[in-house]
């Protein structure tokens, strides 16, 4: 299955037309013609069966056949994750975070960020592509980066955790995680969140866990985080 991206789409739609990218990969890769299917979503949920009309290289255009909607998974998973130093390196938690099935990201600015300055643009396509390899239905929303004080004392619904490595009082993160629930999880920068950052998290009530015995690079942490919420949460067979 070649799963297509277009936001603009709606349960209300009848037609759409493909940009000239796609469309170029539409004629001259897939080598599709007029009256064959494609499939696409408007990762809000909907899939759409769509019958090419025009299968033009620099515009094609179709016909909604068919729509199905994929209700949401009961519980949404929220990672704040610190820029890291090697760019490709968040680039890739992104990419498999995505493919994991995660929610909502924000890059988090902390006293020890190396990197302060994000590309969105860039992190956006990434996302799109991910969500289309994986057949995910969903598109994950990216949030600006913001400071690591003003983001913790936002508001957030569920379960809140901070995963650090100071040697201090933590718990399992697997062990505290409650089904069917929102959850946020700060995840620090190479050079770990600041002793008055974990206090400050600690005052903002995220409780402190840990990911495992070994020390994690910041996107394997956020990974790790990511597939042990999803682990929690997978059905029984």
């Amino acid at each position: 299955m070649q799963l297509f991206y277009n936001p603009d789409i709606t349960e209300n739609s009848q037609e759409l037309a493909f940009s000239k990218d796609e469309s170029r990969h539409i004629i001259k890769v897939l080598r599709k013609t007029n009256g064959d299917m494609l499939q696409v979503t408007n990762g809000n949920g909907w899939l759409f069966n769509v019958k090419l009309t025009l299968a033009d290289i620099r515009n094609c255009l179709a016909v909604i056949t068919e729509k199905t909607f994929q209700h949401p998974k009961p519980y949404r998973v929220h990672l704040a994750v610190a820029p890291t130093k090697m760019n490709d390196r968040y680039e890739w938690f992104l990419e498999k975070a995505t493919e994991i099935g995660i929610d909502t990201i924000t890059p988090i600015i902390c006293d020890h960020s190396e990197r302060k300055v994000v590309k969105l643009e860039r992190f956006e396509k990434i996302l799109q592509s991910a969500m289309k390899q994986s057949l995910h239905y969903y598109m994950p929303v990216l949030n600006a980066p913001t400071s690591f004080k003003d983001f913790i004392a936002a508001p957030f619904e569920g379960q809140k955790f901070i995963a650090h490595c100071e040697e201090t009082q933590k718990t399992s993160l697997k062990h505290s995680l409650n089904p069917n629930t929102d959850i946020t999880i700060l995840i620090g920068p190479e050079g770990d969140f600041s002793t008055q950052e974990i206090a400050l998290a600690l005052k903002n009530n995220f409780k402190p866990v840990a990911l495992g015995n070994t020390r994690l690079r910041t996107e394997t942490a956020a990974i790790v985080a990511c597939h042990t919420a999803a682990l929690i949460n997978e059905p029984e067979a």
